[in-house]
């Protein structure tokens, strides 16, 4: 009996572990502590039959039975885990600092050679020579920060990745960085798009608001895939409580446009732009899009005072 409670209890944790980027919901914290206490009633009744099985023999049918009633309870207690926690494709989170649901640190997997990841990836900054690819150390400081605090809360999935959408360039430049953190490539460096209403070639102006056609600022974390009038998009959470944090009202995702080309800004002067959305080239989509998917930190920046000084994730 102590090896199945043991083996139930892990089985339970193991669950938790694959659920660990949603908020588990009031329901499941509810329901989780009867669910373990009859689970134990269970065990216990079925040992002690087992127990006088021996003598007799006649309760051998009754005990299979119990056995298999034992296992479809297990079974659909892990259904009504799932069940309770917003899994589904249309579940939309918000993670602000201090509200993220910290299940054990032993989850969080570090990326091979890494100790710490304040510490060793600012560190990197030199090694993996991302001057050379236009990203300032100090934008680099700033996505590690962010990503260091969201992988402390378990709230990354796709820990490998970070993209950087730098709206301090012109939009003539390719400035969205895909890097993969264990080995220091840049997979990606491509043009992006901002909102119509952030400005012309610069993005100076930003928003969180409805139909403000404005690009929002701060940390995201990638989520699921889905095929809409953009086709292959990838929607995004914004964590930042009052920054971003409106991207799934406003329908803020990552996808490919026609107008982000180098043939667009041949014929305009600048890149097209969107109605908030970090487009991206269309025969590139896809793949960043599979890439980034799934959990990844998604950091827009732009060296605005009012983001900088208000950004919670930033000055914690």
């Amino acid at each position: 009996m102590h090896a199945w409670l043991i083996y139930s209890f892990n089985m339970l944790a193991a669950i938790e572990k694959i659920i660990r980027i949603r908020q588990v919901s009031k329901k499941w914290r509810t329901i989780k502590p009867k669910f373990l206490i009859v689970l134990t009633i269970i065990f216990c009744f079925e040992r002690f039959i087992s127990l006088r099985s021996s003598l007799l023999t006649a309760i051998e049918k009754p005990i299979s039975m119990l056995r298999l009633f034992r296992n479809l309870f297990l079974a659909a207690g892990f259904v009504l885990l799932a069940g309770f926690t917003p899994l589904n494709q249309t579940a939309r989170f918000n993670i602000t600092p201090g509200t993220l649901p910290i299940i054990s640190t032993a989850y969080f997997i570090i990326p091979n050679g890494f100790t710490s990841f304040g510490e060793t990836l600012s560190n990197k900054y030199e090694e993996w020579n991302l001057s050379n690819r236009d990203i300032s150390k100090e934008l680099f400081d700033y996505a590690v920060k962010g990503y260091e605090y969201l992988a402390a809360k378990n709230a990354l999935h796709n820990t490998d990745i970070i993209s950087i959408a730098d709206l301090s360039k012109p939009s003539t430049q390719k400035r969205l960085y895909v890097i993969n953190v264990k080995t220091g490539e840049v997979l990606f460096q491509t043009l992006v798009a901002h909102g119509r209403n952030s400005g012309q070639e610069y993005a100076t102006n930003f928003s969180n608001s409805a139909s403000s056609f404005e690009s929002s600022l701060g940390f995201y974390i990638t989520t699921n895939t889905y095929v809409g009038k953009h086709g292959y998009s990838l929607r995004l959470n914004g964590c930042e409580k009052g920054i971003n944090d409106n991207a799934c009202k406003r329908a803020i995702v990552v996808h490919g446009a026609n107008y982000v080309s180098e043939s667009f800004i041949h014929q305009n002067g600048l890149l097209g732009r969107s109605l908030g959305c970090p487009a991206i080239p269309v025969e590139l989509s896809k793949k960043i899009i599979n890439v980034i998917k799934n959990g990844s930190c998604f950091f827009v920046y732009s060296p605005s005072k009012k983001y900088l000084a208000q950004s919670d994730i930033l000055n914690n």
